[in-house]
């Protein structure tokens, strides 16, 4: 990555749909968290999220397993747990390369 590279935020978000779709900034604001919170509701009760030409979202189940503490070299469990998971899409994917 680059100095110019920076993270966008709820805020970036809201001022963009603000700036684009002409809702007020409370409404964009308002518009921003109800489809965040539509996302993360829908990976927390378990379903995959699929935006077309963007990606996917799932949520995985992962294993007990066996780590090792790589300062000591001890062998410690690893708690089952789940984790999320981004596939971009392959129109995403291709976006992203024509950057470079």
């Amino acid at each position: 990555m680059d100095d110019t590279s920076r993270t966008i935020t709820r805020a970036d978000l809201a001022e963009s749909v603000y700036e684009q779709v002409g809702l007020s900034r409370n409404e964009s604001s308002d518009l921003v968290e109800q489809v965040l919170d539509e996302i993360s509701n829908t990976l927390v009760s378990g379903e995959n999220v699929k935006i077309s030409s963007f990606g996917s979202f799932s949520v995985r189940e992962k294993g007990e397993r066996i780590g090792r503490n790589p300062k000591t070299g001890v062998e410690v469990p690893i708690s089952p747990r789940k984790v999320l998971v981004f596939r971009a899409s392959h129109v995403l994917k291709d976006r992203i390369n024509e950057k470079q």
